[in-house]
């Protein structure tokens, strides 16, 4: 995996801003045991190779940043998705991301 580079392209970045993105998010430990998960959703405001996609969140107008790889988002099916957490709907966001966590490795 240490050569393993996300995939991005500029003009496929610049095509994303303005889209609605869903992102659910899974964090575990190093024992690949679940310690938390959370959903968010927002407009993609950036998307650049150095900053990574950039959100501003629906709820608060924060950002939040992703790492700068396409090939997460997946175009969303129409339709409602309801968060886990808050019970918001979510209305036919234009795509979808799911990510992964682990902690940083010990040395």
């Amino acid at each position: 995996m240490d050569d393993w580079q996300p995939y991005f392209d500029d003009e496929e970045a610049k095509a994303l801003i303005g889209k609605h993105l869903l992102v659910g998010v899974t964090h575990r430990n190093h024992a690949d045991e679940i310690i938390g998960m959370e959903q968010f959703h927002g407009e993609i405001v950036r998307a650049t190779r150095d900053e990574g996609i950039v959100l501003r969140l629906e709820a608060s107008g924060e950002e939040r940043l992703l790492p700068p790889d396409l090939s997460r988002l997946e175009q969303a099916a129409p339709g409602n998705f309801r968060l886990k957490a808050s019970g918001e709907v979510v209305e036919n966001p234009d795509f979808v991301s799911t990510w992964t966590v682990y902690p940083p490795k010990e040395h």
